[in-house]
């Protein structure tokens, strides 16, 4: 019942970060057709994205006679020219043989039909990515559903942010071009080949329904996706389709997965940002990063709040109308994981809207 966003509003409290690597002085101009290799038969390039991220990186992997693409940008005109001048230039016109998408957020997915349909290739997508977009796109154009007006009534929205969700209501498959109507399942821990290396899918939940990371020892790569970014932090949500959901606990386990099960000295390339090295050192900073929301949070229950009255304790920038819907996404994940700690509880009042109050606080009178 919302679309799916990137990057989080920003810790209220900038933490110290890591000391990264980025071994890459040169970075590819967005849109421009261009590419930098960041190893043998790996490319790098970028798509245009309108707001504050400007660009998505994108990868073809040399795949026989053709391409394998990962991730596609959004369905806009702008992308798809950018596409055929890659086609022109660092691709050199040779075709696309599969277009392999790590999650369903239209930055990622929204050209993969377009690809597929071009070159008469398959998508390869985990199953519930696929399936959760194809029901978020047949959304378009549908009125807002009264369960998300419920729940973000309950988080405390005005009636203006309401009607302004109304308006907004059923936009994501404006960026997403019609999805083929077949695709190959990627499933966690499987391994195929692309060309001459192999490449073991590591998949990720919170973030988004079944993230999937690329991981390949011989080439000592990781197309992480959204699931560690250098720089920025992932948003992770509660969405009026699941108002329960822990993801903030599966994005945590997540990552402990990912850093137990890839070695830190790969290369890491994520979606946005630039690739790096220090991939274990950031997995730390970002698990570390919530620990601290949580227990800022939780310190701001002291007293009953909803959830809108929450974000100061964890985001840097002031949330206005074009945020609030992230923010209260992100400030639910936190609430619902102290929840399912037993360290929170939360109560509706007669107008239906959600009290949060630390679990060893009297309970409202």
């Amino acid at each position: 019942m919302s679309d799916g966003f990137e990057e989080t509003p920003g810790e209220a409290e900038t933490p110290r970060r890591p000391r990264l690597a980025y071994p890459f002085e040169v970075e590819p101009e967005p849109g421009s057709g261009q590419a930098v290799e960041v190893a043998p038969g790996v490319l790098w390039l970028r798509q245009p994205l309108g707001g504050s991220l400007g660009f998505i990186n994108v990868w073809a992997l040399a795949d026989g006679e053709g391409w394998a693409i990962v991730d596609t940008g959004m369905a806009t005109k702008d992308t798809s020219a950018a596409w055929k001048a890659a086609f022109a230039g660092a691709l050199e016109g040779r075709p696309v043989t599969r277009v392999i998408v790590t999650h369903l957020h239209p930055d990622h997915v929204g050209l993969a039909g377009w690809l597929t349909r071009r070159f008469d290739c398959r998508l390869w997508m985990t199953r519930l990515e696929y399936f959760q977009c194809r029901m978020l796109v047949a959304d378009t154009g549908r009125e807002a559903p009264e369960d998300g007006v419920r729940f973000f009534h309950a988080a405390g929205w005005d009636d203006d942010a309401i009607d302004n969700y109304k308006t907004r209501f059923g936009g994501f498959g404006r960026a997403v071009h019609a999805l083929p109507d077949s695709y190959r399942r990627m499933t966690d821990g499987e391994t195929f080949r692309v060309g001459e290396h192999d490449w073991t899918v590591v998949t990720g939940q919170g973030h988004s329904p079944d993230h999937a990371c690329l991981w390949s020892p011989s080439l000592g790569l990781l197309i992480s996706g959204d699931q560690v970014l250098p720089k920025i932090s992932s948003n992770v949500s509660v969405f009026p389709t699941e108002p329960d959901a822990d993801p903030l606990a599966d994005w945590l386990t997540s990552l402990a997965k990912v850093k137990a099960t890839v070695p830190d000295e790969v290369l890491v390339l994520p979606a946005h940002n630039a690739p790096f090295r220090g991939l274990h050192a950031r997995i730390d900073q970002l698990i570390a990063g919530h620990e601290r929301g949580l227990s800022r949070l939780l310190g701001k229950l002291e007293e009953p709040r909803r959830a809108v009255d929450t974000f100061g304790a964890l985001f840097a920038r002031p949330i206005g109308p074009d945020l609030l819907g992230m923010a209260t996404g992100e400030a639910l994940a936190h609430l619902n994981c102290l929840i399912a700690r037993g360290q929170a509880v939360r109560t509706v009042d007669e107008a239906g809207v959600g009290w949060y109050r630390a679990a060893t606080l009297s309970p409202l009178p």
